[in-house]
């Protein structure tokens, strides 16, 4: 048992905070704003789309008592297409933007990785830690990663 502990001992080891990277990074700031720009419209759209259909919804029930029958089958057919027009335009702006999203976070990860491989060569880590249950803060290089991506 002896040896096992010396040589865990010897081992250095690091853990990096993937969430801070995405979160503090200027990378990531960079990113969110750059989403925010290339999604506004689609996003004011679908907002102004969702407006129409609280209307919609709000005169229909105003009006519903007071249609003929004819009339009240087309009114609810206008509003269940609205709705549905709403729901698969609000679904393709979320996918749309989560997978954006995700593309730029690989870009992020793709540049940290390459900083914190870097580290570990220079430093002499045998392993840096990405998840962990539990981890000493002395162990703690996400601040370094932070500062040298941002350069």
């Amino acid at each position: 048992m002896a040896p096992v502990q010396a040589q865990a001992q010897e081992s250095k080891i690091a853990w990096v905070s993937s969430e801070r990277i995405y979160n503090e990074s200027k990378l990531a700031k960079l990113a969110g704003e750059k989403l925010a720009e290339e999604f506004k419209s689609r996003e004011k759209a679908v907002q102004e789309l969702a407006g129409r259909f609280k209307a919609a919804s709000e005169k229909l029930e105003k009006e519903l008592a007071g249609l003929n029958e004819g009339e009240r089958g087309k009114r609810q057919r206008e509003y269940f297409e609205l709705e549905k027009e709403l729901q698969r335009r609000q679904r393709e702006f979320r996918e749309d933007l989560t997978q954006r999203t995700n593309e730029e976070r690989a870009a992020i990860a793709e540049k940290a990785n390459s900083i914190v491989q870097q580290m570990a060569r220079v430093e002499g880590y045998d392993v840096v830690l990405q998840d962990a249950l539990w981890f000493n803060p002395r162990i703690d290089i996400t601040d370094r990663v932070l500062k040298a991506l941002d350069k």
